[in-house]
């Protein structure tokens, strides 16, 4: 019994000292964070403005190294009382308000990493409830907009902060807050609401910290965030969110896209906990999700796990990682694919956990890529060049092709068809942009179908496009054309069926150009990239017009020849990368090939249901043009 009750002394003794030390910390932090933000109301230019803050500021400094020398010792002790003494110093010499900002701040971050304590709340702070309980409790002294003019603020001697202030906001961050909601500031009225549960001082913090910043910023800050899987590196969880200042954030982007962001997400911080649209560190939670699944036996959970780290983790940064790095997410994506395949075939767990190994390999690579460090004027002038010439060419030939053989037939009046299919496809392209970039993200699932069908539609009637032009390569073919009445055989409905092959054909390739852009324009390299894009214009206009004119000139039956193999080599593109976009949505099951090389522009990717359905289409293809010289022959 004895033994139990020391037993129980010695716990509740370690519990109470654990308790005291993570109380001198907390308190060193934030004196040290309070001092980095109104220093400047206490001296400005070496000499003192306020007496009594400047006393005040005196005290912080000497509690903070009592508080840290009263610390448990540890070698990053020494250094840390090192500073504190440092900070002391300045103080007393009347240093400037920036080198006591840096020397404070400095100090609260080796403070943290020396003597860890909890820095965050344990899920997303409930921002309703945060409103509900500011208006119960703080609404009175700092006012209902955070103005600090409350009913009750003239009647204190030290007047309420004003949260709206935006230059001591910027400074702030919603940990720093909720340090004061737990522990007051002595000497005033702000007194501790460490009655509160965690989550409602965790609420009222991040409320407190939104007063600075519009609504509209909040809009604009969700736009940006969205749009740009780079910020969710920055800010992968709420740690990260509780601990960050508008001021730290702007260094990296500059202060209006930083009060933006600030904006939105102290309004919608479960906006960093969901992670949805796109992040490595998703993509790697899953795939450790699957493996585990796996080992459980419950494969089907692997197979949805895996699936998910491809399209909510990985997929949405593949245009990013595309102008960075082609070839790495070339590496990455068939990587995933094999992973999956491993799954479904029931490879050993060993065999599947080293895929996994290997992918975060791989994820370490396309961080460094995705970092923002990476990015320059002429990556992005590069990318946005190749990403539309790449993209656009596909299409460009179909157009081009229609309106040549149109031309070739003299039927002028059906070339609006045309025209208005592919124009009205870059006026749909202009609004899933604006869908993509200011109201929701486009999901992973959602491109891949996108590109997946547009493509296999595309490829089947090219197919028969292509045999079509084929048959009619011999001149005496054409002439029996002509006189069958080709008025009917270009009829209305065929004319609305050649709009829709143009819409089709260019909107698949302005909607997986348009997420490329999207993802290239958060880089910040505006200029580059609308003259890569620019460049590109030009250089597929050129290529346009060659097309054009050379086909002017050239033999009906040569035309129809060339046209016939242009549309067989499209149709058996189209087939590959269409079979590959609905293996990445879940569609098709995937099966690498061994050995096999991956080539994206021709539609050439190693799985025998891409191969196999380029091969179907070889065989189709070969099978119609040997019909029609049979035919040829025939007659």
């Amino acid at each position: 019994m004895l033994a139990v009750l020391g037993a129980v002394f010695c716990t509740l003794g370690a519990s109470a000292i654990a308790q005291a030390e993570t109380a001198d910390v907390q308190t060193a932090w934030r004196l040290l964070d309070y001092m980095a933000v109104d220093y400047g109301d206490a001296v400005s230019g070496g000499r003192i403005k306020s007496a009594s803050e400047y006393a005040e500021m005196t005290e912080f400094a000497a509690s903070v190294s009592a508080r840290l020398a009263a610390l448990p010792p540890t070698p990053e002790r020494a250094r840390l009382l090192e500073g504190a003494t440092r900070l002391q110093a300045v103080v007393a010499a009347k240093g400037s308000p920036s080198q006591v900002a840096d020397l404070a701040h400095g100090l609260a971050a080796d403070l943290l990493k020396a003597y860890p304590v909890p820095l965050a709340p344990a899920k997303a702070p409930d921002f309703a409830r945060g409103a509900t309980l500011f208006a119960q409790n703080c609404a009175s002294c700092h006012g209902a907009a955070g103005d600090g003019r409350g009913p009750n603020a003239a009647k204190l001697a030290t007047p309420p902060i004003a949260f709206t202030d935006v230059a001591r906001a910027r400074q702030r961050s919603p940990f720093a807050l909720y340090q004061v909601i737990d522990q007051g500031i002595d000497g005033t009225a702000m007194q501790s609401f460490s009655s509160l549960p965690s989550d409602d001082r965790w609420a009222l913090a991040f409320y407190a910290g939104h007063f600075a910043f519009s609504d509209a910023a909040a809009k604009e800050g969700e736009r940006l965030w969205k749009a740009d899987p780079s910020l969710r590196q920055r800010i992968p969880d709420l740690t990260a969110l509780a601990g960050l200042t508008p001021e730290t954030l702007a260094k990296s982007m500059g202060p209006e896209q930083a009060d933006a962001i600030i904006a939105y997400l102290r309004r919608h911080p479960e906006a960093v906990v969901q992670q949805a649209p796109g992040s490595l560190d998703v993509a790697r939670g899953k795939l450790a999700q699957s493996l585990a699944a796996y080992r459980a036996g419950n494969r089907h959970a692997a197979q949805e796990l895996a699936l998910s780290a491809y399209l909510d983790g990985f997929e949405p940064l593949e245009p990013m990682l595309t102008a960075r790095d082609a070839t790495l997410m070339g590496h990455i994506e068939s990587a995933m694919g094999e992973f999956r395949a491993s799954l479904q075939q029931g490879r050993p767990a060993d065999e599947v956990a080293t895929r996994v190994q290997v992918l975060g390999g791989l994820f370490d690579d396309a961080e460094a890529a995705l970092s923002p460090d990476a990015a320059s004027s002429a990556s992005t002038f590069v990318g946005a060049l190749t990403i539309l010439l790449r993209e656009g060419l596909e299409a460009l030939l179909i157009v081009v092709a229609m309106i040549a053989f149109l031309r070739k037939a003299d039927r002028p009046e059906v070339l609006p068809y045309v025209h208005a299919g592919w124009i009205g496809a870059l006026a749909v392209g202009a609004l899933t942009w604006a869908i993509a970039t200011y109201a929701i993200g486009i999901s992973g699932a959602s491109r891949e179908l996108t590109e997946g069908f547009g493509s296999l539609f595309a490829a089947v009637v090219l197919l028969s496009v292509g045999i079509w032009m084929h048959g009619k390569a011999q001149a005496d073919q054409w002439q029996r054309y002509i006189r069958e009445k080709m008025s009917r055989a270009l009829s209305r409905q065929s004319a609305w069926f050649l709009f829709g092959l143009a819409f089709v054909v260019v909107y698949r390739e302005v909607f997986e150009t348009i997420l490329f852009y999207a993802a290239l324009w958060t880089q910040g390299n505006g200029g580059m990239m609308l003259a890569g894009a620019g460049s590109a214009v030009l250089l597929l206009g050129f290529i346009a017009w060659a097309m054009l004119r050379y086909s002017r000139d050239l033999p009906i039956a040569k035309f129809f020849a060339y046209s016939a193999w242009l549309m067989a080599i499209l149709t058996i593109v189209l087939a590959g990368k269409g079979v590959a976009a609905l293996q990445e949505a879940g569609i098709i099951d995937i099966a690498p090939f061994a050995g096999g090389i991956r080539v994206s522009m021709l539609g050439i990717f190693p799985t025998f249901q891409s191969m196999g359905a380029q091969l179907l289409m070889l065989v189709a293809v070969g099978g119609g043009f040997v019909l029609n010289r049979r035919r040829a022959a025939a007659t």
